[in-house]
């Protein structure tokens, strides 16, 4: 992350809330260092909804 922030352009997708991202990571340091550059200056695209596996799969069984 620290070679591309601020040079490039990084997507990131996730099913975990970035708030649960600490607890996940377990390192608290890295984990600040990574949301410092992921978070600043980011877009977030928030879906909600149905998942899709579990439309698709829906549609295949009938």
């Amino acid at each position: 992350m620290e070679d591309r922030h601020g040079l490039r352009s990084t997507i990131v997708t996730s099913q975990l809330p970035v708030s649960k991202w600490h607890e996940t990571m377990g390192d608290p340091t890295l984990t600040d260092a990574n949301l410092d550059r992921l978070v600043h200056n980011a877009f977030k695209v928030s879906i909600k909804g149905e998942s899709m596996r579990k439309t698709r799969s829906k549609l295949t069984k009938t």
